[in-house]
């Protein structure tokens, strides 16, 4: 039973918003290449004793007014730290000075400002648990070009931070389990798929593509909804019960807005300062959301007792 819970939420976060290119190629593309990722990653995180998450997040877009982080990254760190409350999963997030306000308005709005540490790239040093698991969420990487660019192909290298090493084998002792979430091809983990698949797939592809690979990728139509869905995942393979507050849709709307408002952060497809998020309206970026809780009640893993946390 719980692997069909796993695959019914794979199928809802993997839908080709806006004809972006992620399932272009019907027989071979981004969501056909790791089928098994969610539920592998998922069974990762549930069968760690302890598990510690720490999420790299954060991606710049140059043209806003002024230039600053989007809004797809940020909010799914912001759920998977407040999920991670309540199945007992410690949470610390990465990532550039662009964006770590936003993150700390929105911890501070939950009441974890205290638990969740946000640490902002360059100053910092790590020393990890072997418990710990890295997430890549909505973070751009290095292509074979050893440059970052954004979806129009636009290098943009040097306003991002090289965090992408933490995910290079290279630089851990011991190996650390990765998991990459990414929608566009040009993400940390994205470099799991072979350049050819992500080339004939998405727009500017052969230029934009990651090379750095993670241990397991989860695509997603929206990063967000990756972060979402692996938080889910966790709970339905452990057997616990996760808020149903954590599903309120209109939380997630205030939530964002304060992020929003307060970081800043914009849109990353219309560079504006709205509730949306890859220009969607909230309300059809909100469906998966909705639709995770409602498979969630079924299958009982939801919980409608008042606790401390999270509003």
């Amino acid at each position: 039973m719980r692997n069909a819970v796993l695959d019914q939420i794979r199928e809802i976060i993997q839908r080709d918003v806006n004809n972006r290119g992620l399932a272009r190629d019907p027989h071979e593309n981004l969501f056909t290449a790791c089928r098994d990722d969610l539920a592998n990653a998922c069974r990762s995180i549930a069968e760690t004793p302890q598990p510690v998450l720490l999420i790299v997040t954060g991606f710049f877009i140059p043209h806003a007014q002024p230039p600053c982080g989007e809004t797809d990254g940020p909010l799914g760190a912001l759920f998977l730290a407040r999920a991670g409350q309540a199945l007992g999963i410690e949470v610390a997030l990465l990532t550039d000075d662009f964006c770590g306000r936003a993150l700390e308005i929105g911890l501070k709005a939950c009441d974890l400002n205290k638990t969740v540490p946000v640490l902002v790239a360059p100053a910092v040093s790590l020393i990890l648990p072997e418990r710990t698991h890295l997430v890549a969420l909505e973070r751009v990487g290095p292509g074979f070009d050893n440059r970052c660019h954004n979806m129009h192909g636009r290098d943009i290298t040097e306003e991002m931070a090289p965090l992408h090493r933490f995910f290079d084998p290279a630089y851990q002792t011991p190996p650390i389990p990765t998991i990459g979430i990414g929608d566009g091809g040009n993400e940390i983990g994205m470099g799991k798929i072979s350049p050819e698949v992500i080339a004939r797939n998405i727009a500017n592809g052969e230029r934009i593509a990651c090379r750095i690979p993670t241990d397991h990728l989860i695509v997603a139509g929206v990063s967000n909804w990756g972060a979402y869905a692996l938080a889910a995942g966790v709970a339905v393979l452990r057997r616990q019960r996760l808020p149903a507050s954590l599903f309120d849709v209109e939380r997630e709307r205030e939530l964002l807005r304060i992020m929003v408002e307060q970081g800043p952060l914009v849109d990353g497809v219309t560079a504006q300062p709205a509730v949306t998020v890859d220009g969607l309206a909230f309300d059809d970026y909100a469906e998966p959301l909705q639709q995770i809780g409602e498979l969630l009640e079924k299958a009982q893993c939801l919980t409608y007792e008042e606790r401390p946390g999270p509003k």
